[in-house]
């Protein structure tokens, strides 16, 4: 039972840390969109 308890104790602490989901990620990924918009605006003028 040893084994067992370490394997759910390693597998409890290793969902702890979440991934980055896309939606968490919005206000970052809408300013490099708006930068990029910029430039190509800039590049056109």
């Amino acid at each position: 039972m040893k084994t067992n308890t370490r394997f759910i104790k390693s597998v409890l602490k290793a969902s702890e840390e979440a991934p980055a989901m896309p939606w968490a990620r919005g206000a970052r990924r809408q300013a490099f969109i708006a930068k990029r918009k910029a430039a190509v605006m800039k590049k056109a003028a």
